[in-house]
């Protein structure tokens, strides 16, 4: 799910729009997803993580799919912009997850563990769309992955939506 922000300067550059194009993408991936951070934790104050988490994942899928078909310099610009706004909030909604369904006291542990685990994914990730586009020529391929990725994400939070065990309510100590 991170392709994107690895790999826009080669593609930009694959598309013949050079590297400066695909560095200002990144800038804006990056600018958008302050404003996603902000966005998504207000969302999940209101909403809860999970639900934040799950919005955040089909408009980062969204916005991933919409990288296949559009290819022109300003529509790059846009879904990169898009990309930005979405997957901004999807990592910190992590640890309000952690901090929404499991005990305090383990709460520490917990969030390093998953945050671990996602600047892995996120690593893994970044190589697998190389390894991808070394295989295929294409990037499209590496696309439809972090579309598979995504989908995996989205089930996951769907399972834990309706699994039926409720999470402990956020208690606002003013911290």
């Amino acid at each position: 799910m991170s392709m994107p922000q690895v790999h826009i300067v080669a593609y930009c550059v694959d598309l013949g729009y050079g590297i400066a194009p695909g560095a200002d993408m990144i800038a804006l991936m990056t600018g958008a997803g302050v404003v996603s951070r902000l966005l998504s934790g207000y969302l999940a104050d209101k909403i809860g993580g999970v639900w934040t988490l799950l919005i955040g994942s089909v408009l980062q899928c969204a916005a991933l799919f919409l990288y296949i078909p559009f290819n022109g310099l300003a529509s790059l610009y846009l879904v990169s912009l898009i990309f930005g706004l979405s997957q901004g909030g999807i990592v910190p909604s992590y640890a309000v997850i952690v901090r929404e369904y499991l005990p305090a006291r383990e709460a520490g542990q917990r969030v390093g563990l998953v945050m671990m685990s996602t600047i892995l994914g996120m690593a893994l990730g970044g190589w697998m769309s190389g390894l991808i586009y070394d295989l295929t020529g294409s990037y499209q391929a590496a696309f439809l992955n972090g579309i598979a990725w995504n989908f995996l994400n989205m089930a996951i939070m769907v399972f834990i939506l309706f699994s039926g065990r409720r999470s402990r309510p956020a208690i606002a100590t003013g911290i």
